[in-house]
């Protein structure tokens, strides 16, 4: 029983879940704008966490997934400072099930803490569907969701 609800508790925050095929268009070392009111102004990508790839391949983010950032802008108490965010925009385009393909004009992420809630408490911009269904306490800041 206890794993029961334990498991729902990771869906919840958004762990763990079906995700569906998007293209992965953030390598590791990519320049992602901060999308919420944290302090920080931009990001730059260290890891994809949950990312099973193979020798010598550059692991990769994409909208929705969980990744490891370090704050190169931003005020001095976030700068040089690694925290956890999920993607809400890539520039590169991705297929929807529906057949539509989406892309957004830049690259934006939302910092979070290790247990999944939002360090922030607005989010600028458009999020991604995809993000917003994987990470319920994200939907709930987003002012656009597309």
């Amino acid at each position: 029983m206890a794993a029961r609800a334990k498991m729902r508790a990771l869906i919840a925050k958004g762990m763990i879940g079906q995700r569906p095929k998007i293209s992965r268009g953030l390598p590791a070392g990519s320049i992602l704008k901060c999308a919420d009111n944290t302090g920080a102004k931009e990001l730059r990508l260290i890891q994809a966490m949950g990312y099973k790839g193979r020798l010598r391949r550059i692991p990769s983010a994409a909208v929705g997934d969980r990744i490891t950032v370090s704050v190169r802008h931003g005020t001095p108490d976030m700068r040089k400072k690694i925290f956890h965010a999920v993607v809400v925009r890539q520039r590169k385009p991705y297929r929807r099930a529906e057949g539509v393909w989406v892309q957004f004009e830049d690259n934006a992420a939302v910092i979070i803490t290790p247990d999944g809630e939002m360090k922030g408490s607005d989010i600028r911009g458009p999020v991604a569907k995809e993000a917003a269904e994987r990470w319920p306490r994200i939907a709930s800041a987003a002012s656009i969701i597309i």
